[in-house]
């Protein structure tokens, strides 16, 4: 079948109920780090506890380590610091480039996306024996506030990590924030390659492809 043109239209009407200010019933085996998860929470997590990427210089691991202050460290602060220490290290930039950079790649650049910022948190958490994950969805932000959007709403890249009790707590390195108060997840996956909304191929001609563009708004 042949087709001048090609429309992907979707509309969704969600109810969020997450707070501005959350507080999480973290176990009391897991409130210091280290800590260790119980064989079945092991088993759950499975590859989302280990990293994805190669790091056999140790840069990743060396970075990450900086942020556990002590033989005995809280939890929740070390996480709070490892994403802050994510935006301190790395400049935000809009990048329309397929693909993702590595860990290190961002760390050595010091500049990279959302979803860089992302990969980054969740690699460097792995490195430290979190269970995480990488979510894509939308980014709230009708005000202007946040960084990671070009208008009211558009795709944006956080993370997740598996905490004992508190299950998975919400990350957002690229704006320093905890918790999804103005995030909507569409996707939640092991590797962001795994979060690709759409693909596909195009065949034909060199002159008939006349061009792409993606439109998302996100409203209250």
């Amino acid at each position: 079948m042949t087709a001048s043109n090609l429309v992907i239209a979707s509309v969704a009407e969600l109810q969020l109920d997450a707070v501005a200010w959350p507080v999480f019933d973290i176990a009391v085996s897991a409130m210091s780090y280290p800590f260790r998860y119980s064989d079945d929470d092991w088993t759950d997590l499975g590859a989302l506890a280990l990293p994805q990427f190669s790091d056999t210089a140790g840069v990743l691991r060396s970075w990450a380590q900086m942020f556990v202050r002590g033989s005995r460290t809280d939890t929740l602060s070390l996480l709070k610091d490892l994403s802050v220490g994510v935006s301190e290290a790395v400049r935000y930039q809009s990048r329309e480039d397929e693909g993702t950079q590595t860990p290190v790649e961002t760390l050595n650049r010091g500049w990279g996306s959302c979803r860089d910022f992302a990969v980054l948190f969740t690699e460097a958490g792995r490195m430290l024996g979190f269970g995480a994950r990488i979510v894509s969805g939308y980014l709230y932000n009708p005000e202007q506030q946040s960084v990671g959007s070009s208008n009211a709403g558009s795709t944006h890249a956080w993370a997740e990590v598996f905490v004992p009790g508190a299950g998975w707590i919400t990350f957002d390195p690229t704006n320093r924030s905890l918790g999804g108060l103005n995030l909507i997840p569409v996707a939640v996956a092991r590797d962001v390659r795994q979060t690709i909304p759409v693909s596909g191929s195009f065949v034909g001609s060199i002159g008939a492809f006349a061009g792409m563009s993606v439109e998302v708004l996100v409203t209250s």
